[in-house]
C-alpha cells in the first residue's frame, strides 16, 4: 500500500511541475516568430496590392490621358474650336477639375479605353487597404493647376499652368511608393508627383516630406494617433502630365 501511495504522490508531483524557464523562453520565441511572419506577410500583401494599383490604375489613367491627347489633339474638356491646352479649358471658372461621369464620358466619347477601376461606371475609383487594414478609396480627376518651376536664375521659382492627374484620398504609404516609382525618391515638393499644398510653393526651395504619415488618423493634420484600428489620414496628390 505504501509503495502504491508513494508512486501516486510522485506522479502527482510530476504533473504539477509546470514549465521550466527554458521551455517558456522557447514558447515565447516561437510565438514571436509566428507574429513576425504574419506581420511580414501582411506587409508583402499590401505592397503587392499597391503595386497593382500603381500599374493597373494610375499608369492606366496616365496612358488613357496620353491616348486622348494624341487622338483628339487637345486635353480633355478643352475647347475644340479654340484650344487653350488646358484640361477643362472651356469650363467656367478656369481650372475646374474634370471628374466623375463627365471625365469618364469624355474619354469614352473619344474612343479611349479606360482602366477597370472599382467597377463599371466607377473607373475613376480604386479601393485599397491602408496600413491598419481599413478600407480606403482613391479617386482620379484631371485638372489644370498652378505649378512651381525653375525661374530665370538658380534657386528661384515661378508659377506656370500645368495639366495634372489629381489623386484624392491617398495615404502616406501609398503616395510614398508612387513617388518612388515616378520620381525615384519621396519628395512632396519637387518632381512630377507633389502634394496639393506644395505643388506651387515657389518660396520653398528645398525638398519636403509628405505632410502626413500612417500614425495620423483620418481628419488629423499634425498629431499622431496611437490606435491601430483608426483609419489612416489621407491627402491629395498632383501627378504632372506630359502635355
Amino acid at each position: 500500500m505504501s509503495t502504491t501511495r508513494s508512486f501516486l504522490e510522485r506522479a502527482g508531483q510530476a504533473r504539477q511541475r509546470g514549465f521550466t524557464l527554458l521551455e517558456l523562453s522557447i514558447s515565447l520565441l516561437v510565438i514571436g516568430l509566428l507574429l513576425g511572419a504574419v506581420a511580414v506577410g501582411r506587409d508583402l500583401q499590401r505592397t503587392a496590392a499597391y503595386q497593382r494599383l500603381s500599374t493597373d490604375f494610375v499608369q492606366g489613367w496616365q496612358l488613357a490621358y496620353e491616348a486622348y491627347v494624341n487622338g483628339v489633339g487637345y486635353p480633355p474638356g478643352d475647347n475644340p474650336t479654340d484650344p487653350t491646352g488646358r484640361v477643362n479649358g472651356s469650363a467656367t471658372p478656369a481650372g475646374t477639375a474634370l471628374c466623375g461621369n463627365d471625365m469618364i464620358n469624355a474619354f469614352l466619347a473619344a474612343g479611349v479605353r479606360l482602366p477597370e477601376g472599382r467597377t463599371e461606371g466607377q473607373q475613376d475609383r480604386y479601393a485599397y487597404l491602408d496600413s491598419n487594414g481599413n478600407p480606403q478609396e482613391v479617386q482620379v480627376c484631371f485638372q489644370s493647376v498652378s505649378w512651381a518651376e525653375p525661374g530665370a536664375s538658380v534657386g528661384t521659382y515661378v508659377t506656370r499652368t500645368r495639366n495634372v492627374m489629381t489623386m484624392q484620398r491617398v495615404t502616406f504609404s501609398l503616395v510614398g511608393m508612387l513617388d518612388q516609382e515616378i520620381d525615384g525618391k519621396s519628395d512632396a515638393r519637387f518632381g512630377k508627383l507633389r502634394d496639393m499644398s506644395l505643388a506651387n510653393s515657389t518660396a520653398v526651395t528645398t525638398g519636403q516630406v509628405w505632410p502626413l504619415d500612417d500614425r495620423m488618423a483620418w481628419g488629423s493634420t499634425a498629431t499622431a494617433n496611437p490606435l491601430d484600428e483608426a483609419q489612416v489620414a489621407v491627402t491629395t496628390a498632383y501627378f504632372q502630365m506630359l502635355r
